[in-house]
């Protein structure tokens, strides 16, 4: 898989490109990401960008030619049948649009800076926006790093224990269970039994309803997607924490 960034501050991602499991992936080849500096493709001596909004207002909006030469630059190395604006406005990010973008062969992220990019550019150059939250950053190179990370994970050979993928939270549709690891007791807090049992049928099944038990309490507008057997463990849970509260109770 190939993803193209469009940037004006290519520097962001010199070092996040390099390090841990993308940073392999990358370096071996199984994806591909180049980095693009907007700025290579202005015409005046100032090496212009942006200029002052239409109608008045605060802040400065990047220009149509720079960005759209940078765009139109990328044919033939890129398909540019998916070109990617991140901005606030965008469709918010998720397992499901994560899954959707690892399935195409190729991408464009574009990076929006200052008030935003003229509305033209985005209409007829850009198939897509996405936003990763209700906030607003500088720019949108943390979201397309954040972007490119989501992705990659879904790119067969970029994680080395594919299983590490599917037990990611929002993978299945609901939050991840609780981990962990050496030693079994610290400060006197022990590894639930079930999971040093070596039963995997029975660790399959904690592991799942811990998952419910944790989207319930946190992300409860996610257990829309449960199947029959997880209804059947949040049957258990709420009883369980009835019985808990009754135990408090006295």
């Amino acid at each position: 898989m190939r993803i193209d960034i469009l940037t004006l501050f290519p520097e962001m991602f010199e070092a996040p490109l390099k390090v841990s499991l993308l940073g392999k992936a990358i370096a071996d080849g199984v994806i591909d990401v180049a980095v693009t500096g907007i700025r290579e493709f202005t015409t005046d001596r100032h090496r212009t960008v942006d200029d002052m909004p239409y109608g008045g207002g605060p802040g400065m909006v990047m220009q149509c030619d720079p960005l759209a030469a940078a765009i139109e630059s990328l044919r033939g190395r890129n398909t540019l049948e998916r070109v990617i604006l991140m901005t606030p406005r965008g469709r918010r990010l998720n397992q499901d649009i994560v899954r959707e973008l690892a399935a195409a062969p190729d991408l464009v992220l574009v990076c929006a800076r200052y008030e935003g990019v003229d509305e033209r550019v985005s209409q007829t150059l850009c198939t897509d926006e996405v936003s990763i939250g209700d906030y607003v950053l500088s720019g949108g190179e943390v979201p397309a790093l954040a972007v490119v990370e989501a992705i990659s994970r879904m790119v067969p050979g970029v994680v080395g224990d594919w299983e590490s993928v599917t037990t990611d939270s929002f993978y299945q549709g609901i939050l991840g269970p609780p981990q962990y690891t050496r030693p079994p007791v610290w400060r006197e807090r022990a590894v639930p039994e079930v999971l040093r049992s070596g039963n995997h049928a029975a660790i399959a099944r904690w592991r799942r309803k811990e998952a419910l038990r944790v989207t319930r309490e946190r992300r409860p507008d996610l257990l829309g997607m449960c199947n029959e057997e997880d209804h059947i463990l949040l049957a258990e849970i709420e009883r369980e924490e009835i019985e808990r509260r009754r135990e408090n109770e006295q």
